[in-house]
């Protein structure tokens, strides 16, 4: 719903409420000095100086990762300040809905009194690309150059929106970063998700007289029950769907035939995704991050076994072959992070690119730490470069055994690339675009390079093991 006007001057010099969320669930949430809401549905502005950088302003609008879960554009209050000094771009942070209030299938419990709708995170993103469209111009934005860019859970609402019919036309531009371009499920498992949430719900605020096949009763529970205790539901469902469905995350969109009328992979397929230019990759080594408590990939044996039921022993032996070890904990984690982001984001490069301009990476570059720590480029760490993350914990924690010049110059060259690509829709011209005959592909790195077809034999090893993807 539209916000509320008001009379005057609003005080927006400081971040608004972030969503609900847990911060000792499976993925650190938003520190715990920082106000939580239902009413969290804010986006910040970050533009350089009047004087600077005359003319409308290209407009990158980021939407946080954090598995639909957690986070927040005040996560790093700092976020976008290079973009905008250095390259006279006007930054957008956004935040939307997370954890069952935005991303689960409550529809069996609505009522014409009172409805639940499908797919309330990703409406929330959409309106706030129709905010920036209407208000930017207040900020020196272009309203007709705005690239939408997130990663991971943020990358997976990029590559979803791009097939979303209510945002054609909000956005000029995409990057999509380590997006799980798969995790958007049809209504039946995403249905099933929310009745089991119901039931962990119902025991979690002691309802012995709940009905599970009674709408009604779970419906008021719902819009009656304090959001932290929704949030604290949610982590529970979270926490036991990657043994229960192994491959999946119960936190995402679902084909709910209106809003999002089809998989988004077979959208790029047929040519009915938004037809603007695309940047799109992955990290060299994805999978090495989910271990411990934030182990939700397919990584354990059962997990695995679970993938390989689904398709054929000959399919399996070539798979099998490509990760020397399988299960054990490296291959097991490089067999994850290709499963999850890899593979797919490879498939929304090769199909956008046959109706528009698209653009592929690779991040390989890591700071020494993170070698050290086994975790080579893993998910996540590209942000640190772009962003300049040097100040936080984990960023001095990253650089603490050297590298710091070279990760802040890989950064500095991502940011040239991802700014150049949001004012004229190219990136630099170093960076051929991909299609399917060379598969050219720029590797991020010490020294950047482009590689033609990276990983051929694994591509063409996933595309006989998961043809459906």
């Amino acid at each position: 719903m539209p916000a509320a006007p008001w009379g005057g001057i609003r005080d927006a010099a400081d971040f608004g409420p972030v969503a609900p969320q847990h911060r000792r669930g499976q993925f650190l949430g938003a520190a715990e000095h920082l106000a939580r809401s239902e009413d969290c549905l804010h986006l910040n502005v970050t533009a350089p100086d009047a004087g600077e950088h005359g003319g409308l302003r290209p407009v990158m609008v980021f939407v946080h990762g954090g598995a639909y879960s957690v986070g927040s554009a005040a996560e790093y209050p700092r976020q976008g300040e290079r973009m905008a000094r250095a390259h006279g771009v006007v930054y957008v942070g956004i935040d939307y809905r997370l954890g069952a209030l935005g991303w689960l299938d409550l529809r069996a419990y609505s009522s014409p009194r009172h409805p639940f709708e499908a797919n309330l995170g990703l409406r929330d993103q959409v309106a706030a690309l129709e905010w920036v469209r209407r208000n930017i111009r207040a900020f020196g934005g272009d309203p007709d150059r705005v690239t939408l860019f997130g990663e991971s859970s943020g990358g997976n609402s990029v590559t979803t929106l791009l097939t979303v019919p209510a945002a054609e036309g909000l956005f000029a531009r995409a990057i999509a970063q380590s997006s799980p371009a798969n995790a958007v499920y049809p209504p039946e498992i995403a249905q099933r998700w929310a009745a089991e949430y119901v039931r962990i719900l119902a025991r979690m605020v002691d309802d012995d007289d709940l009905e599970s096949e009674a709408p009604e009763d779970a419906a008021t529970m719902l819009r009656t029950t304090d959001p932290m205790l929704l949030a604290a539901a949610t982590t529970e469902l979270c926490v036991r769907t990657p043994d229960e469905n192994p491959g999946t995350i119960a936190l995402a969109p679902v084909i709910d035939g209106e809003f999002l009328p089809r998989r988004p992979l077979d959208a790029f397929r047929d040519g009915i995704a938004h037809r603007v230019p695309l940047i799109i990759g992955t990290n060299d080594r994805e999978g090495s991050l989910f271990e411990g408590r934030i182990d939700i990939l397919p990584t354990t044996k059962p997990r695995i076994r679970a993938i390989f039921a689904n398709t054929r022993k000959k399919s399996r032996k070539a798979i099998t072959a490509r990760y020397p070890g399988l299960p054990e904990r490296r291959a097991a984690a490089d067999f994850a992070g290709d499963f999850t982001f890899w593979f797919p984001s490879v498939k929304v490069a090769e199909r956008h690119s046959r109706y528009a301009p698209t653009w592929c990476y690779r991040f390989d570059a890591a700071p020494r730490a993170a070698r050290w720590l086994g975790l080579d480029a893993t998910h996540g760490l590209e942000l640190f470069a772009l962003f300049e993350k040097f100040d936080t914990p984990v960023g001095t924690g990253l650089t603490l055994l050297g590298g710091r010049r070279m990760f802040r110059a890989v950064g500095r060259r991502m940011q040239a690339h991802w700014a150049g690509f949001a004012a004229s829709g190219r990136p630099r011209p170093a960076w051929p675009r991909y299609d399917e005959r060379y598969r050219r592909t720029l590797v991020f790195d010490a020294v950047d390079r482009v590689v033609a077809d990276p990983r051929r034999k694994k591509r063409r090893a996933w595309q006989e093991f998961v043809p459906h993807v």
